[in-house]
């Protein structure tokens, strides 16, 4: 998973894709006004994402397995951005606490449209399995062999101990720059460099069949 790489038993995995990227933080209070180093994932959950609007340089994507110890396997396509604003970010994540009932935290942060107070992050790292959007790519390479692929983030991956596939199982896509409004998706982790997260809101909610609190 993104989270360590270093843990990851990456496999022989094809992922056939077509252009798509996501962005999602993993973010709690202490990154409400600093950046920070920072990983995330929900003890083997999905957990959703919205974004306004990203804009995003040195994108790369290629398919993985998110594996670690006591988790099931799971074919992912891992998105990477060596830096990446986003605007009103929400993530959302419901867990079943028994006799409590289900109870959805929300995490929102960078809902203004001055970039200067949107959500800025640096060598950003997604295992995601499903994404709807509005994209667009400058200069993409769709096919690039995953080996091959260049960037910040990639690196930041390798130097984690992550190794990228290669020959018929590395297919990947690469682009010098890339745009996404109306941003929805999954996703299993994600780990970054730093995040800096303007205007960070936290809510617990309790979801029922009447009362829904998920980012969609």
């Amino acid at each position: 998973m993104s989270q360590s790489y270093g843990k990851t038993r990456w496999k022989r995995f094809a992922l056939v894709m077509v252009p798509s990227v996501a962005a999602t933080a993993a973010i709690g209070v202490s990154l409400a006004n600093s950046a920070l180093a920072a990983s995330f994932s929900v003890s083997g959950q999905q957990f959703k994402v919205t974004v306004a609007d990203l804009r995003g340089e040195g994108f790369s994507q290629f398919g993985g397995v998110d594996a670690e110890a006591n988790r099931t396997p799971h074919p992912v396509a891992i998105s990477a951005f060596d830096h990446a604003k986003l605007q009103n970010l929400c993530q959302s994540v419901v867990t079943d606490l028994g006799p409590l009932g289900k109870w959805t935290l929300v995490l929102k942060a960078g809902e203004s449209t001055n970039p200067d107070k949107q959500v800025d992050a640096q060598q950003l790292l997604i295992d995601l399995n499903q994404l709807n959007a509005d994209a667009e790519f400058k200069n993409i390479n769709i096919g690039q062999d995953a080996s091959t692929l260049k960037g910040s983030a990639v690196k930041k991956l390798q130097d984690d101990g992550g190794t990228l596939p290669s020959g018929a199982q590395g297919f990947a896509q690469a682009a010098e720059a890339a745009h996404l409004s109306n941003v929805q998706q999954t996703a299993w982790a994600t780990s970054a460099g730093t995040f800096t997260l303007p205007g960070l809101k936290l809510s617990i909610n309790h979801q029922d069949d009447k009362n829904t609190y998920e980012c969609y």
